[in-house]
Formats: C-alpha cells, structure tokens, sequence
C-alpha cells in the first residue's frame, strides 16, 4: 500500500504560480508512477502530468505542456507539480496518484486515470480572473 498526501493548493490570479506537495508514504521502494490530475466540477478527471519515480521519465497534459512542470524530492518521498502562468481554466482538485509497474510504461498507460492504484484526498486550486 502507498498512502499519499497533497497540499499546497490555494487561490491565485491569474498568471501566478502554486507549487502542490504529494507526499508518499508506505511502499515507497516499489517501482511506480506519481501521477496528477485534476478535476473541475460537472468535469472528467483530466490528466496533468505524471513522473516514473526515481527513473526521471516525466509525462505532461497537452492543456499544461509549457507551463507546468513535475519533479521527485526522494528524500523526502515527494513529488511537486510546479504550475506556471494559471489560468482561470486550471481550477480544480488536483490529486495525486500511484500506479505500480514493473518497468517503463507508455503515455497512454500513464495519463488514464483507472490505471492508477492508489489517490490521495486532493488540493483545491482557485485561479480568480
């Protein structure tokens, strides 16, 4: 089992910046994914961005590509979503999640929401026009 963690949300203007936390705990030295995602109501859970944990491969949502960026702290069993220039239509819950693997996996695999084994509670991210 992997328990995680998010924080870092909050309300911001447009073109500023939030830094969200996933903090991982439990079966830390498996070999998995972090994924983000997100979720606006009345919306499907949209993929953001995803790294391969400790191996560096790092995938992002073509809505984000350019503006967001993913990255591992192993000491501390976090991974941070970097979001640059929000916009109004990055409001949402962001999760984080875990999918285990046994090696390298393609986009595809890595985007897909019900891929995934483990979610966290979520952080709400509010961008004020």
């Amino acid at each position: 089992q992997v328990q995680l963690v998010e924080s870092g949300g909050g309300l911001v203007q447009t073109g500023g910046s939030l830094r969200l936390s996933c903090a991982a705990s439990g079966r830390t030295n498996s070999e998995f994914y972090i994924g983000w995602f997100r979720q606006a109501p009345g919306k499907e859970r949209e993929f953001v961005s995803a790294i391969y944990w400790r191996r560096g491969t790092t995938y992002y949502g073509d809505s984000v590509r350019g503006r967001f960026s993913i990255s591992e702290d192993n000491a501390k069993n976090t991974v941070y979503l970097h979001m640059n220039s929000l916009k109004p239509e990055d409001t949402a819950l962001y999760y984080c999640a875990v999918k285990i693997v046994l090696g390298y996996i393609d986009f595809s695999i890595a985007s897909a929401p019900r891929n995934y084994n483990y979610w966290g509670q979520g952080t709400q991210v509010t961008v004020s026009s």
